[in-house]
Parts: C-alpha cells; sequence; structure tokens
C-alpha cells in the first residue's frame, strides 16, 4: 500500500488536480467521492468495501435522526446503530486475532484465530465517520441529505487512511461551498512539500537507523546503541505522521477544504499533558469529544475525573493498536496525566523549565519503547539496555551509528522545534524579500530532493497507514 499510495499521488495526483479544478462545481464531490475509491481501493481492491460499508451506515443512520427530530427514544436507536455497527468493524477486523489468542491463552481453549488483514486506515474513517451521526444526534451539525456529498466527506483521498481526523463539523459548509484560488493553491503547495520533506529526508533516513538497532540482540548492545535507537524511533515516528497530516493539510487545501492541525511541535511540552495537546490533536480532541466529556469530563468531583482520564487513555492504547504493548502505553499516559491532574503539575510549573522538558521527554521516549517492539517481554529487555543492563556503556557499533547518523540527528532535533518558523518570522519581517523569493526556490529543492529519494530509495513506510 505504501509504494501503491505514492505512485497514486506522484503518477495521478496532477491528473486528478487538473481534472477536479476544470470541473463544474456540482460535480466536484462526485469526483472527490471517486478519487478516494480509487486512491483506497489501489492498494486495498477488497477492503474498499468495508469504508463504504461503515459509510452507507452512518448516511442511513443520519436520515432517520432527523426524521425522527424529536423523538429522543427514536433517534437514540439510530445512534447506538451507528456507533455499534462501526465498533464492531472495527473489534472484527481489528481487535479479532487479539481477543481469541487471550482467550485461548486463559481458558486453554483452541479457538481458530481469525488472522484478518487489517483494513488500512480503518481505525480513521471509521472515527471519522461516526462523529457525523454522534454530532448529529447532540444537534450540533445539520443532516447531510446528499449521498454523494456525505461520501465525498468520509472518502476525502488527502487524509482517507492516516488522518488527520476529519469530523463532518469541519468540512460541512465546504463541502457545499469552497474557494479555491492562488492563494489557497500556493498555500497547499508549499504546505505538501514541507510534509513530503519532513516524510522523505527526515523520516525515512533516521528510521534506518530504528531499524538497525531493533534487529539488534539487546543483550550485547551497548547503552549508546540502544538510546541512539529509540531516540531515531522518536524522530521517525513524529516526522512521518506528521509529515503525512502536513501533506494531507496541504492537499486539502489544494481541494478547498481546512483540515484541522495535527501537530504542534510535540516535542517541546513540558508535561505530558501539553505532550498530548500538542501531538494527534485530531485523536485526542475526538476522545475529549465523545468520550470524556459525555462521561462528566471534570464537573463531577475528583474521583470521577480520574476514571474518566482512566476510561479515555485506555482506550487511546486499545485505538492504535491490537497490542498489550499498546494498552500499557495508553495505561503509561494515562496515569503520568492523572498524576499531572492531581498534584504533579504544580511541581512541574515550580522546577526550570529545562527538567520539566527532560521529565516530558524521558517519559515519551520510553513510551516510545513499548509502542514499537513486539512484546511487553522486548520492550522491558530494551529499556533495561537503555540504563546499563548489558554492562556496555558505548562500542565501536555506537560509535560507528553515532558517526554515520549524528548530522541527521541534529536536524532532527532542530527541525522539531520552532526554531525554523521563528528565524523565518525574524527574518520576514526585516528582510521580507528574501522569504518571498527564497521559500519557492527552497521548496522547490525539497520537492526535488524527495523525489530523487523516493526513486532511489526502498525503505519507505508509512507508520500510521497500520492504526
Amino acid at each position: 500500500m505504501v509504494f501503491s499510495s505514492l505512485t497514486f499521488l506522484y503518477l495521478f495526483l496532477p491528473v486528478v488536480m487538473l481534472i477536479y479544478y476544470a470541473l463544474p462545481k456540482k460535480f466536484k464531490n462526485f469526483f472527490i467521492l471517486l478519487s478516494g475509491i480509487l486512491f483506497y481501493s489501489w492498494g486495498e481492491p477488497f477492503y474498499v468495501i468495508i469504508m463504504l460499508l461503515s459509510t452507507m451506515i452512518d448516511y442511513c443512520a443520519g436520515l432517520f435522526i432527523h426524521k425522527f427530530e424529536g423523538k429522543r427514544n427514536l433517534q437514540r436507536i439510530f445512534l447506538i446503530i451507528s456507533v455499534v455497527m462501526n465498533l464492531s468493524l472495527l473489534g472484527v477486523f481489528k481487535y479479532s486475532g487479539f481477543i481469541v489468542t487471550n482467550i485461548n491463552a486463559l481458558l486453554g481453549t483452541a479457538i481458530p484465530n481469525p488472522n484478518l488483514p487489517l483494513p488500512i486506515g480503518i481505525s480513521f474513517f471509521t472515527f471519522q465517520s461516526m462523529s457525523y451521526t454522534i454530532d448529529l444526534y447532540m444537534g450540533k451539525i445539520k443532516v447531510q441529505k446528499n449521498p454523494i456529498s456525505f461520501a465525498a466527506f468520509v472518502t476525502l483521498f488527502p487524509q482517507i487512511v492516516a488522518g488527520p481526523i476529519v469530523r463532518y463539523e469541519d468540512v460541512a459548509a465546504e463541502l457545499d461551498d469552497r474557494v479555491i484560488n492562488l492563494d489557497c493553491l500556493y498555500e497547499g503547495i508549499v504546505k505538501f512539500v514541507t510534509g513530503l520533506g519532513k516524510k522523505v529526508i527526515i523520516a525515512n533516513n533516521i528510521g534506518l537507523l530504528w531499524t538497525s538497532v531493533k534487529a539488534m540482540d539487546t543483550g550485547s548492545m551497548s547503552v549508546l546503541t540502544a538510546w541512539l535507537g529509540i531516540l531515531a524511533f522518536t524522530f521517525q515516528i513524529y516526522f512521518d505522521f506528521s509529515g503525512y497530516s502536513d501533506m494531507a493539510i496541504g492537499l486539502g487545501k489544494m481541494m478547498g477544504f481546512n483540515f484541522p492541525q495535527n501537530f504542534n511541535y510535540p516535542y517541546m511540552s513540558k508535561s505530558i499533558s501539553e505532550f498530548w495537546r500538542r501531538w494527534h490533536i485530531t485523536l485526542g480532541s475526538w476522545f475529549k469529544s465523545y468520550v470524556y466529556f459525555p462521561l462528566g469530563g471534570n464537573r463531577k468531583g475528583t474521583g470521577r475525573t480520574v476514571f474518566n482520564l482512566a476510561v479515555v487513555w485506555l482506550l487511546t492504547g486499545i485505538w492504535h493498536g491490537a497490542s498489550w504493548n499498546f494498552i500499557l502505553w495508553g495505561v503509561l499516559y494515562g496515569v503520568m496525566i492523572i498524576l499531572e491532574k492531581l498534584f504533579l503539575r504544580k511541581v512541574l510549573e515550580r522546577i526550570p523549565s529545562f527538567f520539566s522538558w527532560l521529565y516530558t521527554m524521558l517519559l515519551v521516549i520510553l513510551g516510545w519503547v513499548l509502542f514499537d517492539t513486539a512484546d511487553i517481554a522486548t520492550a522491558g529487555n530494551y529499556i533495561v539496555t537503555m540504563f546499563g543492563g548489558s554492562g556496555i556503556l558505548i562500542d565501536n557499533q555506537a560509535t560507528y551509528l553515532l558517526l554515520n547518523y549524528g548530522f541527521m540527528l541534529a536536524l532532527c532535533i532542530f527541525a522539531s522545534t520552532n526554531l525554523w518558523a521563528r528565524l523565518m518570522d525574524y527574518v520576514k519581517e526585516k528582510a521580507p524579500y528574501i522569504v518571498n523569493y527564497g521559500m519557492p526556490i527552497c521548496k522547490t529543492a525539497v520537492l526535488l530532493l524527495s523525489t530523487a529519494y523516493l526513486v532511489d530509495a526502498s525503505y519507505n513506510p508509512f507508520l500510521y497507514f497500520n492504526f
């Protein structure tokens, strides 16, 4: 799917966009639907049915919720149908194997494991489609009676497989009437190329370091090698996911849509709570709107707040994957956010900001070990090695890796902060012509370099396509 997706973007995107711009307004949504189906089925020719089924369920549920306006019991029935059907699709295709495996281990049974392939992006498009019926039931939006327009919302190909999670209310007005002009086109191209550079030039290259280290034996690995490896993944997942989000936001802008921001320099955070306000913003907003607030948020006392946070973070871990690693990863963040809510935030506000940042990054990095290792035992062994378990502080291998990837790590550190944005703001204020003329040249260079890497490289994973 990764190669196929990029093939689609590079071979067909110019043609798709030219057709899109040339079409009369009344045909644009239909073309979005067709291009979205083509993009998804290019790599998932069978499971595109699952996406269309989710779309149809929520469209029909929305019509009935609208039809029975004022009759809350009847509306609630169709809301429940929408939620249950979408969660059932997730449960069957994403979690059935995990559930069967654990039942067999616990009870000694021999239930056959279905081993169903995971439809790419199922966690994204089911959440996106389901948000429509929930918001309609809550009276936040108006019903969409046009099936083409609703299906276009779900199948918007720029963000269909890896987000950001776009809720219906984010694009409701633009589905019916959107502005496309040269300013939007330029802003979209700049955003797309920025994301492409983050993904191809930075994430792919630093990801090679993590791939090498992860394949090594932790028992004989030096402390420095272990830290270099997990730092590489820390940057890979950020630039991979935020890069794809930027590409999607840019493409959306080129089509007249304003998708929500998904990242805001999360590695500059000085608490875990702040980190999650800056990382995968649309997922955090989804859980806040549809789980945390309906449970009562922080309005029903400390005990209930702790419970609500625990539920949200357990679900966040489960959302990311059918594995005990992901569940423990979610629990880790839940525990730390609860502790910050209860007392730790006040401590972090009093200590020097460097130490609060260090505390945050240490926990985030340890969390990434859980996130991308095979099982909890492997994660535990890796963490032990990070803190000297092998008895080897540094060796020739670590020195070799540091020399080969030192520049890329330095680039990652710089690019994960807002220093570049602040520098551009300063230059724009003092010498705007440099930015005005230099930016197009810079972005063109990034585009050409990214294309060269894609043509030459075989390593090009999209990490969040698997969620």
